[in-house]
């Protein structure tokens, strides 16, 4: 049971001292409001949180849809009850939604993000680039799945178009109609691997899900004709085996992705940024009107959209918001900053469309 859902040398060290004290591991295969369902050397158990556990851990400790836990099994009554959380190694997390300053675990132990976008009208590139940025820092390799190719005028003109703002990731198109990449979909997931499905709500990924698994697990709604956008299906967090060997995390799709500590992964996201401004002639360009600015020349000749760039310092002014949440100075410095920035790219701009 253990192996088929990715059970490793590493855990099994991380696991000897709760050994000693009787206790079992278990993945988190179901989460939903405060109850867990796990995966146990036992079987599948039904699992609450110790009230030492529910006291103590602070918000990003307690487990998530994927987490590996030590647990208190009681096999007679198919319950269980969870003391302890094992090492990660990997986690997903964003801002959690409104005004409070914190962050939220989506899914853990995840090897691989696939990063769910539809092919339809609705299909939006700076929001991959967001999701992009939170997947390369969560330490699973993103994968971007483009989903209802059939639905599509121009599958290459799209995949080309992702591939030029998903730099080092996989890009896939894929239909759960009539099959088209679910082979190479499939593929990347061996026997114990896990893939986390991330998007917003209603771009297939349930129904993906129902595909590669070859049954209908996870429940489906259609697309609304008006605005091309799905409707919101999954309601809770789950961990599904598939027959090729490796596992599925389902989510619910998120209205709201506010990045919280992607300095790295930002980095990583917009690496053809990072590298263009490294090549200025100054080590503290501003990236305005500084003489042997390679990010303006970028913007001049073309190579680097003006839509990409304003979102790389959108999300690079909002991951600092949350860093500096708190200082009050700190942040109103920060504001003048990128006020006088902002008004300098205006100009810069301008005087672009005046050249061109």
């Amino acid at each position: 049971m253990l192996d088929s859902y990715g059970w490793s040398e590493r855990l099994q060290q991380h696991f000897q001292p709760f050994a000693a004290r009787d206790m079992v591991p278990g993945r988190v295969t179901v989460q939903q409001r405060g109850r867990y369902r796990l995966a146990t050397p036992v079987g599948e158990l039904d699992a609450e949180l110790s009230g030492r556990f529910a006291h103590t851990a602070a918000d990003g400790d307690f487990p998530v849809a994927g987490d590996w836990v030590a647990a208190a099994a009681r096999a007679s009554e198919g319950a269980a009850t969870i003391h302890h959380l094992l090492p990660r190694s990997s986690a997903f997390v964003r801002k959690t939604a409104g005004d409070t300053a914190a962050g939220q675990v989506v899914a853990a132990n995840a090897d691989l993000a696939f990063l769910v976008a539809s092919l339809n009208d609705d299909l939006n590139l700076r929001r991959i680039e967001r999701y992009l940025a939170l997947a390369w820092e969560s330490g699973a390799a993103p994968v971007v799945v483009l989903t209802k190719a059939d639905l599509c005028a121009d599958v290459a003109a799209a995949l080309d178009e992702v591939r030029s703002i998903a730099p080092g990731a996989e890009v896939l198109a894929v239909s759960s109609a009539n099959g088209q990449g679910l082979e190479a979909l499939s593929a990347l997931l061996g026997a114990g691997r896990t893939a986390v499905l991330l998007g917003s709500s209603g771009v297939g990924k349930s129904t993906l899900l129902n595909a590669l698994a070859g049954s209908e697990l996870m429940a489906t709604q259609a697309i609304r004709e008006d605005d091309a956008r799905g409707r919101h299906t999954t309601t809770h967090r789950e961990l599904v085996r598939l027959p090729s060997g490796g596992l599925l995390l389902d989510t619910p799709g998120m209205r709201e992705l506010g990045l919280w500590n992607a300095g790295e992964g930002l980095a990583s996201a917009f690496q053809d940024v990072e590298a263009l401004a490294a090549r200025c002639r100054f080590r503290d360009c501003g990236h305005h009107d500084e003489p042997g600015c390679a990010v303006q020349a970028a913007l001049t000749g073309g190579e680097l959209s003006d839509a990409r760039w304003r979102n790389y310092q959108k999300l690079q002014r909002e991951n600092a918001h949350h860093e500096r949440r708190g200082d009050a100075r700190a942040e109103a410095e920060a504001r003048q900053v990128w006020i006088r920035r902002a008004k300098d790219y205006r100009a810069g701009k301008k005087a672009r469309e005046r050249w061109s």
